[in-house]
């Protein structure tokens, strides 16, 4: 069942739901008013009654009976009892003739007045006091009137009722289309966008409610995609001509090789540059594998407790059988004093690659110089910070460090392959970290790396 639908069959049934609660009051207190006034007309009739047949003066008697036969129409049905109270017992005799409870009596007795129905037929007692001993006095009348007035007035509610559903169900319908609008621009503006089209956006005004929170979202996340798309295109094209270069030195070499006849040494010459040339092959693919493998989920890494301090120690190492002639320093001079703030989940081997390829790179590019490792922490965060004195990353660039197989352009003259960055920040992100590049052109760069503290 489609949102609309389900919004107008709501909408009716909540309005039809009330609508019959407000009928029902209106039915009952209309019930309640009209037995009332029935009540009232046969008290009337139960004093005149009582006036005119028991009364000792005979002019008296004379004139309840012209105002009766003048002023008091005749009810359907309409009885008259009277009852002797025995002085002695003090109760009514001959009260069982009546199809009334006994208490019925005794309410009569003691209040004065009692009322009783009975299906249709209604029933007034009245105590009428004399001198010579009292009387009950019963008046008994099918109320005709409330029963028509109550049949009309049920016939008018459900009338009303039905007429107003279908108000309701066309308000409804038009309300749910008017509501769900802007959902169908979205849904059809999103059909029309697809990988070839992808810088179309969805339609948005100046509006702060929900819908318009929902585009500006699919736009946000558009503009993402289209990141992406551009960055895949880029990685695939950069990608193809890393690996097309190797390639085709292997092969040009190998063809020429066994073009003609060669010497001892030319074949050796020419042996050396293919096995250069696929080193340098296995070493791109061996580096995209690992660029590809830290884009799955984190939760399926093996996580174990680390220690910021123990890590960059074991950095240390790794960078030492890489570069024995580096300079690199571990600062230790802002290091916590708790134990706890040093204290991370992660994979060690994978942030030993992260920050061995970072700290490679500022050993790269300082020629060897004077590289230091600072670990401080907050009380949520890890921060580790890597600086050198190197030759620096032309400001415009340093936006796009993170792109796969981008290199600035003052470090063409060096050898490299402009994935190891883009590496290090996906096993940082991995492990619900940042990494920030600053640096200028010719003092050096600093990089900072934040980390999650273990709950």
């Amino acid at each position: 069942m489609k949102i609309q639908t389900k919004i107008t069959w709501l909408f009716t049934a909540v309005t039809a739901s009330i609508i019959l609660l407000l009928s029902g009051f209106v039915y009952f207190f209309a019930s309640r008013k009209s037995f009332e006034d029935f009540y009232k007309r046969l008290e009337i009739r139960a004093i005149v009654t009582a006036k005119a047949k028991l009364e000792a003066n005979s002019d008296s008697n004379s004139a309840y009976h012209e105002i009766r036969r003048e002023h008091l129409e005749k009810l359907p049905s309409e009885k008259e009892y009277f009852f002797k109270i025995n002085k002695q017992t003090g109760q009514v005799d001959s009260a069982a003739i009546l199809p009334v409870p006994v208490s019925f009596f005794k309410h009569v007795i003691q209040n004065g007045e009692a009322v009783y129905r009975r299906k249709d037929l209604f029933y007034l007692g009245f105590l009428y006091k004399q001198p010579q001993g009292s009387s009950v006095v019963v008046i008994s009348a099918i109320n005709d009137y409330s029963r028509e007035y109550l049949g009309n007035l049920k016939n008018v509610l459900l009338i009303t009722f039905f007429f107003s559903m279908v108000v309701v169900l066309t308000v409804g319908i038009m309300f749910s289309r008017q509501i769900l609008k802007p959902v169908r621009l979205i849904t059809e503006r999103v059909k029309e966008i697809s990988s070839t089209n992808l810088h179309l956006r969805l339609y948005s005004g100046k509006g702060k409610d929900e819908i318009e929170e929902l585009s500006q979202t699919f736009n946000n996340m558009l503009d993402r995609l289209e990141t992406s798309f551009e960055s895949q295109n880029n990685f695939v094209s950069n990608a193809s001509h890393e690996l097309s270069t190797p390639l085709t030195a292997i092969i040009g070499e190998a063809e020429l090789t066994l073009n003609r006849p060669r010497t001892q040494e030319q074949y050796v010459r020419s042996t050396q540059i293919i096995l250069n040339e696929a080193e340098r092959l296995r070493n791109i693919t061996t580096t995209l594998l690992n660029l590809a493998q830290t884009g799955f989920n984190g939760k399926k890494q093996d996580w174990e407790p680390l220690r910021a301090d123990e890590l960059v120690w074991s950095v240390k190492k790794s960078v030492d059988n890489i570069n024995p002639q580096n300079q690199v320093f571990f600062d230790t001079s802002h290091l916590p004093e708790e134990v706890k703030k040093l204290s991370m989940l992660g994979n060690m081997q994978l942030l030993i690659l992260a920050l061995s390829n970072i700290v490679l790179n500022a050993c790269k590019y300082s020629n060897n110089q004077t590289v230091t490792i600072g670990v401080a922490a907050t009380d949520e965060r890890i921060l580790i910070v890597i600086r050198d004195k190197g030759i620096g990353i032309p400001e415009p660039e340093i936006p796009y460090v993170f792109d796969p197989f981008f290199r600035a352009s003052n470090v063409q003259h060096l050898k490299g392959y402009g994935i190891g960055l883009p590496l290090s920040r996906n096993i940082i992100r991995m492990h619900g970290g940042d990494i920030v590049v600053n640096s200028r052109e010719g003092e050096g760069t600093i990089i900072h790396i934040s980390l999650p503290i273990k709950d």
